[in-house]
Formats: C-alpha cells, structure tokens, sequence
C-alpha cells in the first residue's frame, strides 16, 4: 500500500434513512457508498461461499449509501489473506473460521466491469471483543485481525478470519474500507461494516472460547447502527455464509462509480 501515515479515525456519522442501502442473497450481502458506491443488482443475486469469479453481470446498480467507521480502524498496511495471526507475536486469533469473499465491481455505461487494484481493508474484534492495537482495549502493538488486499484482475480480495464476537453496545459485525490510489495520493475512499444473521450468531458464541463471556447484550434489533434500518435494508446488510468444511464462508458484492 502506498505509503501514507498510520492514522485512527473515530468518526460516528450521523446517517439518514436514505443513506442506507439493501441488496443481498443468501450468503452475500451488498453495500455501496452514496452518490459513489453502487451494488450491482443483474438476476439473480444468491452466492455461495463457491462465488469468486469477481464482477457480477451486468445489470441494475442502485445508489446508496456507506456506513459509519467507528472508533477502531487503524492503517496497519499489513498486506495478507489470513488475517488471524498477529503480526508481531505470531499468535493466531482463537474462534470459528470464517472466509471471506469480496467481489468489487465498477459502474460504466450501465455495466459493471472488475474494480481491479483497489486497497480493500478488513478489521473487527476478536472472540474476545477486543480490538487489536487500541489502547482503550489494552491491546497496544498487537495486530490481529486486521489485513488489506488488492483486488485482483476479477475485483476479487479474499480473506481468512475468525467469526467475531462481540462488545457492549454492538451487535457482531465486521468493517471494511475500500481506497484507490494514484501513487501515493488517495483518490477514493468507501468505508462500511456489515452484520450477520442473529440465529447464526446464537450458534456460534455456544463455542468456546466465546461461550466464556456470558450473554451478549446487544442484538441486531437493538443495535443503534442497525436498528435505524427498514426491513429490506436490515436483510441487506445482514451475511448468512454458508457452512464449509472448517467454519463458515461468506460472499460481499461491492460496486463503485469512479470518478
């Protein structure tokens, strides 16, 4: 990635109905950034964790909006797959596995076409809640769960995680940010999160080591980001991966109008 410095950002937008977005299958959910980022909608858009030919066919594309940041994202710069270890001690993060795959599509004269050579970068709290690298998690020079892929020449970036577990007032969730560069000048930038299906979050914190923290506070239902959505925009942004053979995979189509 582009040499630009470490930053952390604790922005917490305040988001209109209209800013939120809904298109998703089984197994995908699709998000997209106002006035910039754009799902792509052609037929049929059920995936499975097998999805990763990139682009999705041309078709529809509705405009809508990205999510808020939070408090927890900071630029590791740490280009790789798996995402669990951290990256000083080696230590691999403990919980369910959970692949992702993140097909990025641009829009031009109503066809989406592979985004290639986007930045595309992954962060969320370990089964734990915590947050690697925060001081306010006492998590200071540990990086796991974090990692950034370029995007390749289908607009696909894929990564190996863990099912994240959960804090007080959140409901389980994972960010992603996605940037385009020229050099080392950022040209774009789209930030979001998405959650998951609350039948599958019971399933998975009867694991250990997330069966050690007790019930969750926080659902979907009463989650402040979560909650402020429609129905269809709540099934939208909600992931059901699929099982595999190890955990759980899961499909993310983006699209986005570039310039």
């Amino acid at each position: 990635m582009p040499h630009t410095p470490l930053h952390r950002s604790s922005l917490r937008a305040n988001l209109s109905r209209r800013d939120w977005f809904g298109v998703a299958g089984k197994g995908t959910v699709g998000v997209v950034l106002s006035q910039s980022l754009l799902a792509c909608a052609g037929g049929d858009l059920t995936a499975t964790a097998a999805d990763t030919t990139g682009a999705l066919a041309a078709g529809t594309c509705v405009l809508t909006a990205a999510l808020t940041e939070g408090p927890y994202f900071v630029d590791e710069k740490l280009l790789r797959t798996d995402i669990r270890p951290d990256s000083v001690t080696g230590v691999v993060s403990a919980g369910v596995p959970l692949s992702l795959t993140f097909n990025v599509s641009r829009l031009a004269s109503n066809a989406c076409t592979p985004l290639t050579g986007a930045y595309l970068d992954v962060w969320h709290c370990d089964a734990g809640g915590l947050y690697s690298d925060e001081s306010a998690n006492g998590t200071s020079g540990k990086k796991y769960l974090r990692g950034y892929q370029i995007t390749d020449a289908n607009g696909v970036a894929q990564f190996q995680t863990v099912y994240p577990g959960w804090y007080s007032g959140r409901a389980v969730h994972v960010h992603f940010k996605l940037r385009l560069f020229a050099g080392a000048t950022k040209t774009y930038e789209f930030t979001s999160q998405f959650f998951f299906d609350e039948a599958l979050n019971t399933a998975v914190q009867l694991n250990s080591p997330y069966n050690t923290r007790g019930t969750r506070n926080t659902l979907n239902s009463t989650d402040g980001i979560y909650n402020a959505l429609s129905s269809s925009e709540k099934a939208a942004l909600t992931l059901q991966p699929a099982a595999s053979t190890t955990g759980y995979a899961g499909v993310v189509n983006l699209g986005v109008q570039v310039g």
